[in-house]
């Protein structure tokens, strides 16, 4: 073309330079955004190539947030993505909301006079090299300077709530071939067919797709599908022709008309516009109702890939630990995609590392795990080192490919997809199959994205895994090991920790021998849910273990633990039950710093809350507190059960009708050695450990044994 006819012309100058760029640099279609009045909107202004509805998603974009199209205005340059791979790489939450392949370039619009206005973006089939030359550089900086020049010289006017559509007038050089006979042969057709143009126009309809979508052809002819059929205003319908455009690889899904049948629709798409062939279903019979099921389209991925996106990104956020991750992916994307089996690594010391699996034998994991990673030897080794998706129809294609690749497994098909976050891998999503296949364009233009979904929740499960294994640990250390054991005393305790979340519980107990006849049992639950929490539960503990030795009381070990924590300025407070029990005198004295009053079952199995009088909890920053005490008698047969909140606070219910359910429950099952009861106590309470609070338990029960010998203390946790 010659420079004059690229020039813009006077009705629209704007439209005729994005056309113009359109067909100067090759691509199958452009726009141009405009920021809006605040500067803080990028609003699409026209369309070229792509029917503006098919647009409407993106139609507006914030400025501020991370996208190619953002990062070109604010950064002032040219933003190239080459695949949907190299999306998914770079922009994760824009490829899962862009689920097609193609290439497409971004570039900003700076005017001499207004300066920053907006962006030009051009798009390429996906089949095109990855990268641009010079030349196609120098194409795309001229068109954007051509615009700028457009938007500069005209007059302002603000982005219209509707972007424009601007025609691309291609010109088609291929030999033409007889109008009559081509519209002949279609018509002797048992299919329906249409012809759309790139502007998703209806240039065509024979006499079947007439009497198939019910409604005349000249009702049809320069018609969007969309427009002259409202029950093809559809999500899937709109996400199917997109693809279609961008992919240019055939795609199929099957459609309602309602109340008539349901009708599959193929689309085979060019340079120059798309074919839609029509084929009858099944009659659709009644109005379907919530609940009834449909028919399951010729290609469902798809025709649902938004839907799918969402639903598992949706889903991915719920998950918590790495675990959670890997049965989610095995749960739902297996079966969306009919795959056999799966396997999700990542890489250690320069090896892969399987972190969970379906669908392989537990040999044949073991043999893959800790394969090194060589991008020569296999294609996940290849898909870390480049961050490219690979997939293999068939077993020979696999060979082909990588010749020196072990054959381990007998699955015939895969499909390798790089795990990526913040632009680097950290590891390889493996999908296969027990029989050949090949991944059609809409199934890799979903399982990319997706891939960087799994990838995100993955980098978070990680290190959620790794702080609360930390946090684990500190904690442990900071509860007792094991319990001393004490002449005539029983003793079980146990402590569960909340079943879900980052929590870190402050929950702590003890038992200290004090002399030959006496000892004490403290329980107590710092404030929080946090490393800051455990830290504060091992100053308490030791801080009442060392006043306790020291010969206190009761109301003294609470008084001075107070004092220590005031001094400490911890800013936060501390239940604590305290238990001096005298087993000689078969006594127990209590001191309660706001903590829950335990329980006392009776030789006669009548179990029953003990009424205390409280002081308040440790650490209010008084120092001046005094606790009162309570003595008890303990004689033999009966049972003291200290507890944490956990074990009693649920949501919605009552905490003095659960403490009277807990009391119940320990009258009930004084048959059970001590050690079952503890259990029994539990999970009786808490079923299935849907507890969301940590959980602290201990039982004392004094025994009398005439050989003098001493009981066993025990201890488990999970």
């Amino acid at each position: 073309m010659t420079g004059r006819s690229e020039e813009p012309d006077g009705a629209d100058p704007l439209g005729a330079a994005l056309a113009a760029a359109v067909r100067r640099t090759g691509a199958v279609a452009g726009a141009v955004y405009r920021l809006d009045a605040t500067g803080a909107v990028l609003a699409l202004d026209a369309m070229c190539g792509v029917p503006v509805e098919a647009f409407a998603p993106w139609w507006r974009v914030r400025l501020a947030s991370h996208g190619p199209t953002q990062d070109a205005v604010r950064g002032q340059r040219l933003v190239w993505v080459s695949s949907q791979e190299e999306l998914a790489r770079a922009y994760p939450r824009v490829a899962a909301n862009v689920p097609y392949g193609l290439a497409f370039a971004v570039v900003p619009l700076t005017g001499g006079v207004r300066g920053r206005q907006g962006a030009l973006l051009l798009m390429w089939a996906p089949d095109r090299p990855g990268h641009l030359t010079l030349r196609e550089r120098g194409s795309i900086a001229l068109s954007a300077r051509r615009l700028a020049r457009v938007l500069d010289a005209a007059r302002p006017t603000a982005v219209s709530d509707r972007p424009r559509f601007i025609p691309l007038r291609h010109h088609d050089t291929r030999h033409a071939q007889s109008a009559p006979a081509a519209a002949d042969l279609v018509e002797r057709l048992t299919l329906g067919a249409l012809a759309l143009d790139r502007e998703g126009r209806i240039t065509f309809a024979n006499a079947v797709a007439a009497e198939l979508l019910g409604r005349p052809v000249e009702d049809l002819l320069g018609t969007q599908p969309w427009q002259s059929l409202a029950w093809l205003d559809d999500v899937a319908f709109m996400d199917a022709y997109r693809t279609a455009v961008t992919s240019r690889e055939p795609l199929a899904l099957t459609v309602l008309r309602p109340e008539v049948q349901w009708l599959g629709f193929r689309f085979d798409a060019d340079a120059t516009g798309i074919s839609i062939l029509i084929t009858p279903g099944v009659t659709a019979g009644p109005p379907l109702r919530p609940g009834d099921t449909q028919p399951v389209p010729i290609d469902a991925t798809a025709a649902s890939r938004i839907h799918l996106l969402v639903y598992l990104a949706a889903a991915l956020t719920e998950t918590v630990g790495v675990q959670d991750v890997v049965d989610l992916v095995a749960e739902q994307i297996l079966p969306a995609f009919g795959a056999h089996g799966m396997i999700m690594t990542t890489v250690e010391a320069g090896r892969m590392q399987i972190i969970g699996h379906r669908g392989y034998a537990p040999d044949t994991v073991e043999r893959l795990d800790g394969l090194p990673v060589d991008a020569g030897l296999t294609p996940a080794g290849r898909a870390l080192a480049t961050g490219r998706s690979s997939y293999f129809a068939d077993r020979a294609e696999l060979a082909r490919a990588y010749p020196r690749a072990p054959q381990i497994s007998d699955k015939r098909a895969w499909a390798f997809l790089p795990l990526i976050t913040s632009g680097h891998p950290i590891g390889c999503f493996v999908l296969a199959y027990n029989h050949p296949r090949t991944f059609t364009a809409a199934e890799r233009s979903i399982l990319t994205p997706l891939a960087g979904l799994i990838a995100q929740a993955l980098d978070r499960a990680r290190l959620y895994d790794a702080k609360h294994s930390l946090a684990h640990a500190l904690q442990q250390t900071l509860l007792p090991r094991t319990l001393p054991t004490v002449t005539g005393l029983d003793v079980a305790a146990r402590y569960l920790p909340a079943s879900h979340g980052m929590d870190i519980g402050g929950d702590f107990y003890d038992l200290i021998r004090l002399t030959e006849t006496t000892a004490a049992a403290v329980i107590g639950d710092v404030q929080g849910h946090d490393a800051t929490a455990a830290a504060l539960m091992g100053q308490v503990r030791t801080a009442v273990h060392s006043h306790a030795t020291a010969g206190a009381g009761p109301g003294q070990v609470l008084a001075r633990t107070d004092r220590d924590l005031t001094d400490l300025e911890a800013g936060r407070f501390v239940s604590c039950l305290y238990a001096h029990l005298d087993l000689a005198r078969h006594q127990v004295t209590l001191a309660s710093a706001g903590h829950p009053p335990p329980l006392l079952r009776h030789p006669d199995h009548h179990a029953h809350a003990v009424a205390l009088d409280p002081g308040p909890p440790l650490g209010l920053g008084m120092g001046t507190t005094t606790y009162p005490v309570t003595a008890l008698p303990l004689t033999e047969g009966s049972l003291l059960a200290l507890y944490t909140d956990g074990l009693v606070e649920i949501p919605g219910t009552d905490i003095e009708q659960t403490t009277a359910d807990l009391a119940h429950h320990l009258g009930e099952s004084s048959h059970l050695p001590l050690h079952h009861l503890v259990d029994h106590l539990v999970h009786r309470i808490r079923p299935a450990r849907r507890h969301t609070d940590d959980i602290a338990l201990l039982l004392l029960r004094p025994t009398a044994r005439p050989d003098g010998r001493a009981a066993k203390a025990g201890l488990a946790m999970p």
